[in-house]
């Protein structure tokens, strides 16, 4: 690819990346950032695409290990379970009570099918849909659905248990 080509995929995916990493950050300037790194990364790393997956495919694993070396150089410490916690922060806890609750998440996702709670992990560790679906042998429409499903019944268990107050 030339240098025009990283132009072009820039215009044809900047959106595409810039929603992604939105949906991992909550920060639209967080993400703006990040959007910049990826696409330095995609430029210099351009030489070296094999063409083995879709261009879109490409730049979203990029954005993902941008967003994780984020996370990682803020908490040097982070594991799988601080992954997961940062995931659904904002959807299951923002009171003194988080932790309890990211645990209560825990626990219930041990309840749920493997393949649902492997694709709740994956997203929280950044995976596109399309590359879940890829590891999974399932389509993206339905990894959607999956995470969706789940995060949907962790939700409503996680109300009438107590832990989750839509009110605030």
């Amino acid at each position: 690819m030339a240098q025009s080509s990283i132009e072009q995929l820039y215009l044809a995916y900047r959106q595409d990346v810039y929603r992604y990493l939105c949906s991992l950050t909550h920060s639209t300037s967080e993400a703006e950032d990040l959007l910049s790194e990826t696409f330095l990364r995609a430029l210099k790393r351009l030489p070296f695409f094999r063409g083995d997956c879709a261009a879109k495919t490409w730049l979203f694993g990029i954005a993902r290990n941008v967003w994780l070396e984020s996370l990682r150089k803020r908490r040097p410490a982070l594991d799988l379970d601080d992954l997961l916690d940062w995931y659904l922060e904002d959807r299951f806890a923002a009171d003194s009570d988080a932790r309890e609750t990211l645990r209560r998440v825990r626990d219930l996702l041990t309840q749920k099918d493997e393949r649902s709670s492997r694709v709740l992990y994956m997203r929280a560790e950044g995976y596109t849909y399309a590359e879940i679906a890829a590891r999974l042998g399932i389509s993206e429409n339905s990894a959607r659905v999956i995470e969706h499903r789940t995060r949907t019944w962790l939700k409503a268990t996680l109300q009438k248990e107590g832990y989750w107050d839509e009110s605030k």
